[in-house]
């Protein structure tokens, strides 16, 4: 039995994991990651991952800093992170308008 250390974090990770459990239980794999594996190599997943991205947040907690009695900097970065998050990019919202 094997564990990972971390969680899995790119979606050719993803694949090759997949790959990875098949071939130490014996099962035989039919599928396009392992059909890319086997004519490309590793380099044929990484550039060409079939799995969808995962996304890992972490979310670390923070103490009011006692000098700041009346702004809280830790809804500054809350809010920047969620604009962050949220934000659509300058040339998606030109090319949005111009297609109307």
């Amino acid at each position: 039995m094997s564990q990972r250390f971390w969680p899995i974090g790119e979606a050719a990770q993803a694949d090759y994991e997949v790959l990875r459990k098949a071939v130490l239980s014996g099962e035989a794999v039919h599928s396009l990651a392992a059909a890319r594996f086997a004519r490309r190599g590793l380099a044929g997943l990484i550039a060409w991952p079939v799995a969808e991205p995962i996304y890992t947040a972490v979310m670390l907690g923070a103490e009011r800093p006692p000098w700041t009695p009346y702004a809280d900097p830790r809804l500054e970065v809350l809010a920047a992170g969620y604009e962050l998050i949220l934000r659509v990019p300058t040339d998606l919202a030109v090319a949005q308008r111009i297609r109307r």
